[in-house]
């Protein structure tokens, strides 16, 4: 996928849709400003290329991701972002991500596998936010879809 700023990775042991992997990892390179508004998304044909899925698969995670609003598919041209999920502390010079960078060289250290460092992201997150009763819009969305 020469010149692409996104390589898709599927993991067929996940048991998460192949066409949700794509999605979750756009949605990851447009919060980390790997993507950005402009930026050109590899073709479905160089995507099946790499990863061996289905042309359908990488379609319908392409239309998904128009729906949202994050990509426009313009005939003939390509898809391309539309808009980026970016905030601040993301990027990779940040001191945030210094930080959580040092940290997981600490937990990798300490033994812990990637499972085990989301898991313990994840709930970490989730009593944060059951404590303060979290109001960041996106949040309060995933609440609601819990819920």
């Amino acid at each position: 996928m020469e010149g692409d700023v996104v390589e898709y990775r599927i993991d067929r042991g996940s048991g998460v849709p192949a066409y949700v992997q794509i999605v979750e990892q756009t949605e990851r390179a447009l919060r980390m400003g790997t993507l950005k508004v402009g930026d050109k998304l590899p073709t479905a044909r160089e995507v099946v290329a790499a990863t061996a899925i289905n042309p359908n698969t990488v379609l319908r995670a392409y239309r998904d991701m128009e729906q949202a609003g994050l990509v426009e598919l313009r005939r003939g041209l390509g898809t391309f972002v539309t808009r980026s999920l970016a905030r601040p502390g993301a990027e990779d010079d940040s001191p945030l991500r210094a930080d959580l960078t040092a940290w997981t060289a600490r937990a990798r250290g300490a033994g812990l596998e990637r499972a085990d460092i989301l898991a313990l992201v994840t709930a970490t997150l989730d009593a944060y936010d059951n404590e303060q009763d979290s109001n960041i819009p996106g949040d309060r969305e995933q609440k609601l879809e819990e819920a």
